[in-house]
């Protein structure tokens, strides 16, 4: 729907998915209005979810993933796009903020009616860590991306630590391995993926081990060697081992310390609050992406999902609406994946542990089951868990470890957590079948089957 509203002002702090999917809904939204998007980087709307391809030349050069220069945007979109220029301040009751041109280092004050901030998200880092130490890197942006490959060319590297065995640790051993470097995993959890289900954790292990990554768990505190300006080595299970590059892939948090010092609400996750209409506690300022709590759509409390997905959901809500539409956002249910080599780990919904902890009486069904028929080529194990209410025997969640095929699983799945069906209901799906591409006795059936047993 389009609004007919009078020129407005429209500013937008950040570049990446949810900022571009909210100034792009503005200006369709309301085409009088005055939309502007500023970004801190040189990029805006990146795949960074693609990064990790990149690295391994799965993808051929960044620019591939650089969805949009800001002169294209501008033409597409029609909204003007600054790329190095940072938000310093927000002056909630003159209703401007203060941008500083990174190249000129000049600071400019610009007026807004509606505001929509988007400020994403930053990686975790260890206090252990010289982080001016020049192998140490994080890896979420463009920048990132080129600053690690650019230090692999230069310095011939071959041997890598990588901390934290979580989606993007996992996404990194395998890329750096296609590319022939050395790699050493290591995490505060005595197994990978720390939220999995602990039978899933072991395979993913088993997977890491028969593809040549070396996996240290229950390193809480990781021991470094310095010389001058890099870490040398670092010392595991009493051993000292060289390495070249240190990449910290321990997690993200909000990017709020603008809307901290706007003194706009804040949640108990640490994302900015913000409404079902994307509205923060300024009526006049909208958030979206990474920097946002969202509502859970299983125990209704405040959560924060730092996906992609959600950030161009959410990002479209803000921008309609801060644009004059009235466009609800709608709580989530969590849905991710990763590819570990020639696997693929999916989770739905809560987990176990999850579970628990939100107070929900939860018991869980298994099964294991050929992805084809066993006499066609590429048949192979999966492997499925649902967790389910005990009483109700609403789904709560699941989490499939096989091929591709698990990624329509958790689809599946995440549709009937979303109409509180019950797992045995799996067992009364009529699932297709065709022998190059699915079973003839589907896992889900059996989960299904086996909850009705139980």
């Amino acid at each position: 729907m389009i609004y007919h509203n009078p020129q407005k002002n429209i500013v937008v702090i950040g570049g990446n998915a949810a900022g571009p999917a909210a100034a792009a809904k503005a200006k369709r939204v309301n085409p009088n209005a005055k939309v502007i998007m500023f970004e801190a980087g040189e990029f805006i709307s990146t795949g960074t979810c693609e990064l990790p391809y990149v690295l391994s030349n799965v993808i051929r050069g960044y620019e591939k993933i650089v969805l949009y220069t800001p002169e294209k945007f501008e033409a597409e979109k029609g909204v003007k796009v600054f790329t190095n220029h940072r938000v310093e301040k927000i002056n909630r009751n003159l209703k401007t903020i203060s941008v500083r041109n990174l190249i000129s280092n000049h600071l400019v004050d610009f007026p807004y009616d509606k505001l929509i901030i988007t400020s994403g998200s930053k990686a975790k880092k260890l206090e252990q860590l010289h982080q001016n130490s020049s192998n140490v890197f994080t890896f979420k942006t463009a920048a990132d991306l080129i600053a690690l490959q650019k230090y692999i060319a230069l310095k011939n590297a071959k041997k890598v630590l990588i901390i934290g065995a979580g989606l993007v640790g996992l996404e990194l051993a395998e890329a750096l391995s296609s590319i022939n470097l050395q790699v050493i995993l290591i995490d505060k959890e005595l197994l990978p993926m720390p939220n999995a289900e602990i039978v899933i954790k072991r395979r993913i292990l088993e997977t890491l081990n028969e593809n040549g990554i070396e996996f240290c768990g229950g390193v809480y505190a990781p021991k470094f060697y310095f010389n001058e300006d890099y870490v040398k080595s670092i010392e595991l299970d009493g051993w000292r081992k060289e390495i070249d590059i240190v990449i910290q892939a321990i997690g993200f948090e909000p990017n709020v310390d603008l809307s901290v010092a706007a003194k706009l609400d804040i949640g108990t996750k640490g994302g900015i609050k913000i409404d079902s209409k994307a509205r923060t506690s300024d009526s006049n300022i909208f958030a979206a992406g990474d920097c946002i709590e969202v509502i859970n759509r299983i125990t209704n409390r405040p959560e924060y999902i730092p996906l992609a997905t959600y950030a161009r959901d959410f990002g479209y809500a803000a921008g309609e609406n801060a644009a004059g539409g009235n466009c609800t956002v709608q709580p989530v249910i969590k849905n991710i994946s990763v590819k570990v080599f020639d696997n693929v780990y999916v989770s739905v919904g809560l987990t176990s542990a999850e579970a628990i902890e939100n107070k929900f009486r939860v018991d869980s069904i298994s099964a294991e089951a050929n992805n084809l028929v066993k006499v066609m080529p590429g048949s192979r194990k999966t492997y499925g868990n649902i967790l389910y209410e005990i009483g109700s025997q609403r789904i709560l969640g699941a989490s499939f470890f096989g091929g591709r095929e698990v990624i329509g699983y958790a689809d599946l799945i995440s549709l009937m957590i979303q109409n509180n069906m019950k797992a045995s209901e799996l067992s009364k799906i009529n699932y297709n079948y065709t022998p190059p591409l699915s079973p003839f006795v589907n896992i889900m059936a059996l989960l299904g089957k086996t909850l009705i047993r139980k």
